[in-house]
């Protein structure tokens, strides 16, 4: 333990406490705008867009599984397990370009998306 904390202060790897003193960091697998994601506290994630203001709170009550040392998992979900969340912003993505052409026939289909996304903090 105390060559990790020599190693830790010299500000050469970032480490959360729970991870030094546990042995492992909480996760929970959850279930939002039709997928599922890996979260942890303090994860940044990109949703498919909610319509909230900046700095809402978010909680996810569909966890189909939950670590803090045993695992947990859900049928479908975890009773009682609430993931929580704070809104950070909102925006669109890059412009993904579609392009379909059949050769030979003189057709061609050019068409671009941009997703709207919510950014959310795990908290």
């Amino acid at each position: 333990m105390d060559i990790i904390s020599n190693f830790l202060k010299a500000g050469n790897f970032n480490l959360s406490q729970t991870t030094i003193n546990e042995g492992f960091a909480m996760y929970a697998i959850i279930k939002a705008s039709g997928q599922q994601f890996k979260v942890q506290e303090g994860d940044i994630i990109c949703f498919d867009k909610m319509n909230l203001e900046p700095k809402a709170a978010v909680e996810f009550k569909e966890v189909l599984a939950l670590d803090n040392g045993e695992l947990t998992v859900g049928v479908p979900f975890v009773e009682g397990a609430v993931v929580k969340g704070e809104v950070i912003n909102e925006g669109r993505d890059k412009k993904v370009i579609i392009y379909k052409k059949r050769r030979r026939k003189d057709s061609k289909l050019k068409r671009g998306f941009r997703r709207d996304f919510t950014r959310v903090r795990i908290t």
